[in-house]
């Protein structure tokens, strides 16, 4: 028995991951629709990133087992999130000409 259902919480059952699955594969969906869609590049990423990062709280909370131990949570979820911006930084320079918009 896990310290979690020692502890009084429940574990998880079937049904709710399956729900939870079945939300993973319905976000998957909208950014592979999104990426067919005519949408402006920066709109597009700012809702890329926000649907990533709760596809991967999702994941940390339900599948990892993490849903009880906030701090664990925030402690993986923020440097995700902050590498993956990085990285959209670093392979997609031109990310940075948001910054100078409204400058001209």
């Amino acid at each position: 028995m896990s310290e979690h259902a020692a502890e009084g919480h429940a574990v998880g059952s079937a049904k709710l991951f399956t729900i939870v699955w079945f939300w993973l594969v319905a976000i998957t969906a909208i950014e592979v629709w999104m990426a067919y869609e005519h949408l402006n590049p920066h709109i597009m990423l700012i809702l890329l990133i926000g649907l990533s990062v709760v596809k991967a709280a999702l994941i940390m909370s339900y599948f990892m087992h993490l849903k009880y131990e906030k701090i664990s949570l925030v402690l993986l979820l923020v440097p995700a999130l902050i590498f993956c911006i990085g990285m959209m930084c670093v392979f997609f320079p031109d990310a940075f000409r948001i910054l100078n918009i409204g400058k001209h």
